[in-house]
């Protein structure tokens, strides 16, 4: 099993900058696989990417996401190949849809129909990165623009038909187009004993491509501490999986809410969203079932951990991303260690 860390969030800025590259060149040091960066309203997921690749040598450097509304297709690629150039081929894409309250409130696009956005996005970028004129007659982009005086244009740096290109998506459809079309899938809200609300999408989208589950690499996250206070660790979470599940997107359109209904938490998403919108944050954060916590994460003593890492293996998870904590870098870093060294015990485990 692999192992991702994650950098930035939806509003990062850059206020430890310093120690989030040292952090990351340490997790280079300690054999992690994969660096993410996120992106929302805060820093960009490319500026630190770049910067990272003249830092590292290495570690995967992918865009955890790149917002496709926030960008058109065709400089997605060009940024792509742009990376891949500056990090010796390190880099792989990340794409997601984002959701309403950024896509329409920040970037002024509209969020009708993502599922038929991100497929004709990822199509144009295909054609982008093979090197073929960037000529597309679809719903939701035409390239040239009609009626203009705009020609097929080939991109100039050299192809790369083969950069990895991962998705972060979640709905059932969504799923199934990331089985058909991509190299990987960013998981957010997996259960490993509910796989298959996420996987037989998955699969289905797969079997259109000819493909199966090995072919596709599977990335989940988790947060990771080891210790015998386990109610302290769950309490500690409960008010990000509120978030989760009340304020990420709009009461209308939660994907990551949707995701632990099929999952089997309906009555609790429906009651932590509802009281979460009302302003009654408190509330809802206290009706987070302890269970959500606990299988979503690689938190408890050794032993529970270990066993929740055979859980993900048992369902398909090739790489974890792995979020740890601490009062300071120091600690995240020495957490971090403590964290890639029992992922790599206990995968050698397997083996024997």
């Amino acid at each position: 099993m692999k192992t991702a860390i994650g950098i930035g969030s939806a509003y990062y800025n850059g206020e430890d900058w310093d120690e989030l590259v040292n952090y990351t060149v340490e997790a280079e040091k300690m054999g992690v696989d994969h660096v993410w960066s996120a992106e929302a309203w805060g820093m960009d997921a490319i500026v630190p990417l770049a910067y990272m690749a003249a830092k590292t040598k290495t570690i995967t450097l992918g865009t955890g996401i790149l917002q496709i509304s926030a960008r058109v297709p065709s400089m997605i690629a060009m940024t792509s190949q742009s990376m891949a150039a500056v990090s010796d081929n390190r880099f792989v894409l990340g794409l997601g849809v984002s959701g309403p309250q950024v896509v329409e409130g920040l970037h002024g696009a509209s969020f009708a129909h993502p599922l038929g956005r991100l497929r004709e996005c990822v199509e144009i970028i295909r054609l982008g990165l093979s090197s073929e004129r960037v000529e597309y007659d679809g719903k939701h982009y035409v390239l040239p623009r009609p009626g203009g005086e705009g020609k097929p244009i080939r991109l100039s740096q050299p192809p790369q038909p083969d950069l990895p290109i991962y998705l972060a998506t979640l709905g059932p459809r969504s799923l199934e187009m990331t089985g058909e079309l991509a190299d990987g899938w960013l998981g957010t809200s997996f259960i490993p004993e509910h796989a298959d609300v996420f996987l037989e999408p998955l699969k289905k989208g797969l079997a259109k491509a000819g493909r199966s589950l090995s072919d596709i690499d599977i990335q989940v996250g988790g947060s990771f501490e080891i210790s015998d206070d386990v109610e302290r660790m769950v309490e500690a979470r409960r008010p990000a999986m509120a978030f989760t599940l009340g304020g990420m997107g709009s009461a209308q359109t939660n994907f990551y809410n949707d995701a632990f209904k099929r999952a089997g938490y309906e009555e609790a998403a429906v009651k932590v969203q509802s009281l979460w919108v009302d302003g009654k944050k408190e509330e809802a954060i206290r009706e987070v079932p302890e269970e959500m916590i606990l299988r979503t994460n690689l938190i408890g003593t050794e032993d529970m951990v270990r066993e929740r890492l055979r859980a993900y293996r048992d369902a398909g998870v090739n790489t974890m991303r792995l979020s740890t904590g601490g009062s300071n870098w120091k600690e995240r870093t020495d957490s971090l260690a403590e964290a890639v060294d029992l992922v790599k015990r206990e995968a050698d485990s397997w083996s024997d």
